[in-house]
């Protein structure tokens, strides 16, 4: 018996001691979590004082305003349309253009935008809003013979437009004024385009004086079904990486992540989400050489 007792102490003593080393790591990690939410509120509440501080107009900008609307009637008339007068209103209507394209929309979208026409008529701001009748299938039945931008769909038995090329077209549209006003002489410090999304004149501002104005463009985060950040297509971090996760802190590279945890501007290698900001004037915009963004010709749809 006393063989079999000398050998069962040193497993029971392993089993104990396995144990323990499991309870501590696990209370380590345990404590470690709630230390690191606390640091991240800390830098949140923090930023968001900050941001506060940059949500003010120092001197008069001009901006120019863009936006491409689809079936959108729903956030036009509960937050987006008083959203752009408001912008319109805090930025002065002499130091702001407003482009709106909208098309093919088969909810009352059209309605809306009639309805901030006349709201930005008031205010007496520059503006161009445009309602296009053509819709997605309009434009597929049309008869082309443009190789460029569209591609043949075996599974519908048909050529379509591919998704970026066409998405870029609109967007050019939208421009079109701006460059109109440019061969005129009227200029604008930023071009801002104005996604779908939900926003305020604070998250505008704010937006506008990122790292104090230092930026070739600066994008917000938009979220569609939080805490998912939704635009995924064109944001890259720093080294130009598509995101870790869409759960926060996003980024894979260390130098975007460690921005975002710290609640900082976060530098990326490009982006293009809900709202964006471009410094203008941007030069491939404008004559004597004036250029289009670019279209997707790497085979994506």
């Amino acid at each position: 018996m006393k063989p079999k007792t000398a050998a069962r102490r040193p497993r029971i003593f392993r089993t104990l001691l396995s144990r323990s080393t499991l309870l501590k790591t696990v209370l380590l990690f345990f404590i470690w979590t709630i230390i690191e939410a606390h640091i991240s509120y800390y830098h949140i509440e923090r930023a968001e004082r900050e941001s506060k501080t940059r949500a003010v107009l120092t001197k008069p900008t001009r901006v120019f305003i863009a936006s491409l609307h689809w079936n959108n009637e729903e956030v036009l008339r509960s937050d987006w349309n008083k959203g752009v007068v408001d912008l319109v209103k805090a930025l002065g209507p002499e130091n702001v253009f407003v482009s709106v394209y909208e098309s093919g929309s088969w909810d009352d979208s059209k309605g809306a935008l009639r309805e901030l026409d006349r709201e930005l008529e008031k205010t007496g701001v520059g503006k161009k809003i445009v309602l296009d009748e053509e819709t997605h299938e309009d434009l597929i039945a049309k008869p082309t013979n443009e190789k460029e931008g569209w591609i043949n769909v075996p599974a519908y038995g048909r050529r379509m437009p591919r998704r970026i090329p066409y998405l870029s077209r609109l967007r050019n549209l939208s421009l079109q004024p701006l460059r109109e006003l440019a061969m005129n002489g009227t200029m604008f410090d930023h071009v801002l385009f104005l996604g779908d999304v939900v926003f305020t004149v604070p998250d505008i501002l704010a937006l506008l004086n990122t790292n104090d104005g230092h930026y070739a463009a600066a994008c917000s985060l938009d979220f569609s079904k939080p805490p998912y950040f939704y635009d995924t297509f064109a944001l890259r971090d720093i080294h130009g990486h598509e995101h870790a996760s869409q759960t926060w802190p996003y980024f894979r590279a260390s130098q975007s992540r460690r921005a975002m945890i710290h609640a900082r501007p976060v530098p990326v290698s490009s982006c293009w989400n809900g709202i964006g900001m471009l410094l203008s004037p941007p030069a491939p915009f404008f004559p004597p050489a004036p250029t289009s963004p670019r279209t997707d010709n790497d085979g994506n749809p």
